[in-house]
């Protein structure tokens, strides 16, 4: 009876033998374009997909120049990770020699800054190249338990011959995603590797579970830091008439006078003092504090001049929209669901209802509240550049969106049926 990838998972668990070679027999079944004895596991066949694609040899790893130990230490100490390096040093080196792992540490881009664990297990990642200042994105070694999990944003067990490159095929790997809660922006990876013998299938929920309680130590910092800026800010806004408000250098509001509470302010990418148009306020005038900034609504109704708006898709995984007019022009970084959100805006001028809006993304029109709940966010940037009922961009924007050379390159990891690499009826439109 043939095997289903869920139990070839299980099978490395008591035969790892066994199953490596029946993933080394799957892994050359598929770069040959044959029939395999079991599937891959999606996680994995999707990633093998990226991989032929954008054209890392199977059959040689390539290794990008190291870091210098210059280099490492500056990432080290401008990494927010390095904030919870307690926290995953508890979590997954207590039993690291035991259990024959080591565990690695990523910044964003996929360089390795930190690694530590078992003697005998670094020495082999070291014929690896898995070592301090290696670049380990997905497009560079291949599917791997640092690069995959950064380019899927979730949790990914890499197993033997599941990785791309062959020479990877002695290793298991565990890596999970580790993201800022103040933005949802990934700032790393941490992962869990050994040889093939120490592979458990508890290991990717260990090491998931450990990075979540890295980003709860990371919320609980925010927290203490917008208690402490509020302290700063009660003064100074008892002595301001008008809509005033004091923000953290992230947008995130301490306290406000005159004006509703709102959660979070979009603040430019690059922030200086004096007057400044920001999508919610108008024109306002930002003066520096203490870990934050006050910010002064001028006078008078926010704008609604003609504006352009470039929304830019290029990049793989980096995605931004750009807004320029008569009262300058700013540039914000977007999240995936976000940029698929205002792709089929900027492609459906005549507006989407929440409904049409779920259709497209998520193939369930029932799942209004999910795009009613992201749209709202998308508003607190745009502000009045877009309007509702239906959600679309107002008449006086122009808008322009930027696309990557190869259409497979537009979302690629994206669950909407409208937004996929096989062609989609958006795309088709545009």
């Amino acid at each position: 009876m043939a095997l289903s990838p869920m139990d070839v998972t299980q099978l490395a668990a008591v035969d790892t033998t066994r199953a490596a070679r029946l993933l080394n027999e799957v892994r050359s079944a598929a770069l040959s374009g044959q029939r395999a004895p079991v599937a891959p596991r999606p996680v994995i066949g999707q990633s093998w997909e990226r991989m032929l694609r954008s054209g890392v040899d199977p059959d040689h790893d390539v290794r990008s120049g190291l870091l210098s130990r210059e280099e490492v230490q500056r990432r080290r100490e401008c990494s927010t990770l390095r904030h919870v390096l307690p926290v995953l040093r508890e979590g997954l080196l207590s039993v690291a020699d035991v259990a024959h792992h080591i565990m690695v540490v990523a910044d964003e881009e996929g360089r390795i800054l930190w690694r530590e664990g078992s003697t005998p297990v670094l020495r082999k990642a070291d014929g690896l190249g898995f070592e301090i200042g290696a670049d380990w994105r997905e497009d560079v070694v291949g599917t791997n338990g640092v690069g995959t999990p950064a380019v899927t944003g979730r949790p990914v067990q890499v197993f033997a011959s599941e990785h791309f490159v062959r020479s990877h095929a002695t290793w298991t790997c565990a890596g999970a995603p580790i993201t800022d809660p103040r933005d949802g922006r990934l700032i790393g990876v941490v992962d869990v590797s050994g040889p093939l013998e120490t592979m458990h299938p508890a290991t990717l929920a260990w090491v998931d579970s450990v990075a979540k309680l890295a980003e709860a130590r990371l919320r609980e910092m925010h927290v203490r830091s917008l208690e402490r800026l509020r302290a700063v800010a009660a003064p100074v806004l008892a002595r301001i008439d008008g809509r005033a408000l004091v923000v953290d250098r992230h947008g995130w509001t301490a306290a406000v006078t005159g004006m509703p509470y709102t959660e979070r302010l979009a603040l430019p990418k690059s922030v200086s003092a004096g007057m400044r148009w920001l999508p919610a306020l108008g024109r306002c005038s930002l003066e520096p504090l203490a870990g934050g900034w006050l910010v002064r609504a001028a006078d008078g109704s926010v704008a609604r001049d003609a504006t352009r708006i470039v929304l830019d898709l290029r990049g793989p995984r980096s995605w931004s929209v750009q807004v320029s007019g008569g009262a300058g022009s700013w540039t914000r970084e977007l999240s995936p669901r976000h940029a698929e959100l205002l792709y089929l805006l900027a492609v459906h001028r005549a507006g989407r209802s929440a409904a049409a809006l779920a259709q497209d993304v998520f193939g369930d029109p029932a799942r209004t509240v999910t795009v009613r709940a992201e749209m709202s966010r998308v508003r607190r940037y745009l502000g009045t550049l877009l309007d509702h009922r239906p959600y679309r961009f107002t008449e006086s924007a122009e808008v322009e969106i930027l696309l990557p050379d190869d259409p497979g390159h537009l979302f690629p990891h994206s669950t909407s049926p409208a937004l996929d690499r096989r062609g989609t009826p958006a795309a088709r439109e545009r």
